[in-house]
């Protein structure tokens, strides 16, 4: 873990190309200290409005990622690129079936040196993603490691993603991830609405980010950069 491209990565912003952002917040964001700029949404998303907010990103030095949730918006172009497969999907598609077909139609053209398998627990019924996949997200804390423990450990994914997209998360559980794996990257989203929230999730998980409230209270995003980074990791 420690030679690849996420794993320096402790704080990261995350934009959807579904919903508007002006050049003064996006110049704010990217020249904010912020690690990396994550790119992807759960609906909305288009090889356009991907392209569109690409571009944008690519002014500046701050590295770019897409996570890739539709082969429609499957863009060249990205710094790297992380595959999110959702553990606790009701439906297989959203774990593997997805993803297959993209390899079957896309194999020879995906730079896999800078692609990464995600493994995405979503914990939270009302998130846009939840409902999109049906994910089961009623489960106690040893049911949630043990996703944790089989992405890590059986399939080897290199980066799990505990998603609460909407609201703060049990940060016991997020800990209690990052104690578990054995080599996988523990990433937190969700809720973080500014410096307090932001240095909770960074003593319990390796990389943070940020989404939502980039679009409401821009000073308060910005300021979870210096909450996260002088932070450190506990565990």
């Amino acid at each position: 873990m420690d030679g690849a491209w996420y794993a320096g990565w402790r704080h990261l912003f995350k934009l959807d190309p579904d919903r508007e952002i002006s050049d003064e917040t996006l110049d704010a964001i990217c020249m904010s200290g912020t690690d990396a700029i994550m790119v992807g949404g759960s609906s909305g998303v288009t090889f356009d409005n991907t392209v569109e907010l690409m571009s944008r990103i690519r002014r500046y030095a701050v590295d770019c990622v897409l996570e890739v949730t539709s082969l429609e918006a499957a863009v060249p172009g990205f710094d790297y690129y992380l595959v999110p497969l959702v553990l606790n999907a009701d439906k297989a598609e959203w774990l593997i079936g997805r993803q297959t077909e993209a390899v079957r139609e896309f194999g020879h053209l995906i730079p896999w040196e800078i692609t990464a398998g995600e493994g995405y627990l979503i914990l939270n019924s009302e998130a846009t993603a939840a409902k999109v996949s049906g994910a089961r997200t009623e489960m106690t804390q040893d049911e949630a490691i043990a996703y944790v423990q089989a992405a890590d450990r059986l399939m080897r994914l290199p980066v799990v993603y505990i998603e609460y997209s909407g609201t703060f998360g049990d940060m016991a559980i997020v800990k209690r991830a990052t104690q578990s794996v054995s080599q996988a990257r523990i990433v937190y989203g969700g809720g973080i609405d500014g410096e307090e929230r932001a240095a909770e999730a960074a003593r319990s998980a390796h990389t943070v980010i940020v989404g939502n409230i980039i679009y409401s209270d821009l000073d308060s995003a910005l300021a979870t950069v210096g909450a996260v980074k002088e932070t450190d990791l506990e565990l």
